[in-house]
């Protein structure tokens, strides 16, 4: 049993994927865009392999300052740098005998690249600031929202590196190219967030239910998850109806003709309302680094004061 819903063509491909290489040593490569359930897949192949009972270590590599990359993942010494007050285990030295995901490594500087393609070849390292070599055994799943052909022949990514993680590729598809999966997330969102805010909602309208079935979704699973999360919240009866549905859903905002750059703006605006500008927040809901977001509400000439009605870029 795994955490990943779906009965699509395309998930049922995945699933047998994760049967089929749970056991392998090999290195996996998980791809797809922002919210599509890269981590549940990893930890679905974790939990189905011989290492089920050892740690499964998660490393954001996108979330981590430049400068505090190395330490992370590798450890440090007492002493290595400035502020360094303590011995640190890094991730690595934590996912001994079990599983490492390193989540967006798409984003790694080429310094820390030659790090970890030591790692991947010799299954070694030092903490920053040590000398002592340790040995681990772990196997390594790595995930990343960029096509990484391109990032290699546009030199912000090695070659070798690349060889290295791609031995195995799971592609997640996008939630528009799998529609017939969204009734059962609805449902077993539902479920997770009626039980969440102990309340008794067993119910969605059929015509709420439509505009959930007909929406694209450019957040994916994660956008879906929000929308049921906070129509269970508004939901004073036991069934969600469909003027309870964000305007974004019901189509109110998002009119026919509009580019994906209108759909991408109405997006970040809303959900920098929800979270009251917390920009922190809101670039974890939507899965996209702080510095992206940034430069996306630059883009967009997003305020607090916007009037999404007028303003079109």
């Amino acid at each position: 049993m795994t955490d990943i819903v779906g009965k699509s063509a395309k998930m049922q491909f995945i699933h047998k994927m994760i049967r089929d290489i749970a056991d392998s040593r090999a290195t996996i490569l998980i791809t797809g865009e922002n919210g599509t359930g890269k981590e549940l897949v990893a930890r679905a192949i974790h939990h189905q392999s011989r290492r089920r009972d050892k740690p499964f270590i998660v490393a954001h590599c996108g979330s981590y300052a430049q400068s505090l990359v190395a330490s992370e993942l590798f450890g440090h010494e007492r002493g290595s740098f400035t502020g360094a007050i303590y011995r640190k285990i890094g991730r690595f030295e934590k996912a001994h005998k079990g599983t490492l995901f390193l989540d967006e490594i798409g984003g790694l500087s080429h310094e820390i690249q030659v790090m970890l393609l030591r790692v991947l070849e010799e299954r070694c390292f030092e903490r920053v600031g040590g000398e002592r070599t340790i040995q681990v055994d772990m196997r390594i799943l790595a995930a990343t929202n960029k096509n990484l052909a391109k990032e290699v022949a546009a030199g912000r990514f090695r070659e070798d590196l690349y060889y290295r993680l791609n031995v195995i590729n799971i592609f997640i598809p996008p939630l528009r190219e799998r529609k017939e999966d969204i009734p059962l997330l609805v449902e077993h969102f539902l479920r997770k967030y009626s039980r969440i805010e102990n309340k008794n909602i067993h119910r969605i309208s059929n015509r709420a239910m439509d505009l959930l079935t007909n929406y694209n979704w450019p957040g994916n699973i994660r956008e879906l998850e929000n929308t049921v999360a906070r129509a269970v919240i508004l939901t004073k009866g036991e069934m969600i109806h469909e003027d309870i549905l964000s305007l974004d859903v019901q189509g109110e905002s998002f009119g026919k003709g509009t580019s994906l750059m209108d759909h991408e703006r109405q997006l970040i605006w809303s959900t920098l309302q929800e979270c009251h500008w917390n920009k922190h927040e809101v670039a974890r809901r939507l899965g996209i680094h702080r510095a992206t977001l940034y430069s996306k509400i630059k883009r967009y000439g997003l305020s607090p004061k916007a009037d999404m009605r007028v303003e079109k870029h």
